[in-house]
């Protein structure tokens, strides 16, 4: 909930009413420090107010648009196109709160994010400017090297992750989890699909659902995979 839209619920953010236009970052701070929220409370309050927190800076604002929260270049922090080195405090700990706010950040991100937070503005531009990327290239690794052990995973996944592990970048590992292990997990689906009509001795209505999802997206080979092909017989 955005700046105009704040109810005067006393829970969970502390009672920060409604205010007339878009919050400021010295509003933000003061009623932060006032009631004392934990770390936690604080990733969720700079979630919710950085479209409006951002907009308000004339730093952001020449670079709004849509964002992620993702690792980026030394040129840029998490979610903004603005460099670490023009950002001020304020946006610094922000940018650094949402991706702490962020479900999906790793062990070793959350780890170094709450160090930068507790240290100076330095260790926070650090963090933003190259120390989030490499922390986050080693979730990514360790993301990687369980698929790597899964037992189920197939010939193609095997390949792609042995040959992440030893030339990939930062940007290969978490292209390969956003995108790549998705299509190379279809492919040995596909494989897979393959050898049970390769079957001579199955029911005439798998055979039919295999005929038919051979060809279908990767989430429906999955599905098949998984369910559809005892659901068939069942």
């Amino acid at each position: 909930m955005i700046a105009g839209a704040a109810t005067g619920d006393d829970s969970g953010t502390g009672g920060m009413r409604a205010t007339t236009g878009a919050p400021t970052i010295t509003a933000f701070r003061r009623q932060a420090h006032r009631m004392r929220l934990t770390r936690a409370a604080l990733a969720v309050a700079a979630t919710a107010l950085t479209p409006a927190l951002l907009l308000a800076n004339p730093a952001f604002a020449a670079h709004a648009g849509p964002s992620s929260t993702t690792a980026t270049s030394a040129t840029g922090t998490a979610g903004s196109a603005t460099p670490a080195g023009d950002l001020s405090e304020d946006d610094l700990r922000i940018a650094i709160l949402r991706i702490l706010a962020d479900e999906d950040s790793g062990t070793r991100v959350t780890r170094e994010a709450n160090e930068a937070l507790d240290g100076t503005v330095e260790d926070m531009r650090t963090f933003l400017e190259t120390g989030y990327r490499l922390a986050q290239a080693e979730d990514d690794s360790v993301a990687v090297a369980r698929i790597l052990a899964d037992p189920d995973s197939g010939r193609r996944v095997t390949q792609e992750v042995n040959d992440l592990l030893d030339h990939g970048t930062p940007e290969d590992l978490r292209t390969f989890l956003e995108t790549g292990y998705r299509l190379a997990q279809a492919e040995d689906d596909s494989v897979a699909v393959a050898r049970i009509l390769a079957d001579p001795h199955i029911s005439s209505a798998l055979r039919a659902a295999a005929e038919d999802v051979i060809d279908g997206t990767p989430e429906e080979l999955r599905y098949f995979l998984e369910y559809g092909r005892y659901e068939v017989d069942a």
